[in-house]
């Protein structure tokens, strides 16, 4: 996979500030208490984020759903001041509530549709599962996914319909971000 610098340098200093907000000093997972006490410093974070975006990325740990990864893909490939506007990537990005009205604020800043773009990204480069930190987590759902009944493969008929319907979720989003990606001006990726 292809990463812009500017990406491939930001990606290690989110995932070093998800690591340092999760844990407390006798280890206890703090994470959701401590990224609760981040949102509500917002008005301080807002200077913050053409300086160190990485740092106030962290605030949507958790609220964005990607519908369109290939869109993803390509933002990840730009450079800081080639990013597409942030309204634009609606289709491929969506929000969960809180989020939303956290985004609503940001976006009244000056820099707020790039800021959206980063935090969406780095989000993404998160939570894909070649991401580092889910290595030990993919393997953990492995386990778990052959042990759990209804993630198995039905072993009567030889048929694994959960991998069809996932077959055809990213073949719909493939081509759903095949035609964004053209409409933007982007080469299809095939």
């Amino acid at each position: 996979m292809s990463m812009s610098a500017f990406f491939r340098v930001l990606r290690s200093s989110y995932q070093a500030e998800i690591d340092d907000l999760s844990f407390d000093s006798e280890g206890r997972n703090v994470l959701r208490q401590r990224l609760l006490e981040k949102r509500g410093q917002l008005t301080f974070l807002r200077q913050m984020i053409e300086l160190s975006p990485e740092m106030v990325a962290v605030v949507f740990h958790g609220g964005f759903h990607f519908e369109q990864p290939a869109v993803m893909e390509q933002v990840l490939t730009l450079e800081s001041d080639e990013f597409p506007d942030w309204h634009s990537l609606g289709e491929a990005v969506q929000l969960t509530p809180w989020a939303q009205e956290l985004a609503d604020g940001f976006l009244q800043e000056p820099q707020g549709d790039w800021f959206m773009t980063v935090a969406a990204a780095l989000e993404y480069i998160y939570q894909r599962p070649s991401s580092h930190h889910h290595e030990g987590a993919s393997h953990e759902n492995h386990e778990e996914a052959t042990h759990h009944p209804s993630n198995r493969r039905d072993h009567d008929h030889g048929h694994d319909f959960d991998k069809d319907d996932e077959r055809n979720h990213d073949t719909d989003h493939d081509e759903a971000s095949g035609q964004w990606l053209e409409a933007h001006g982007f080469d299809r990726k095939e």
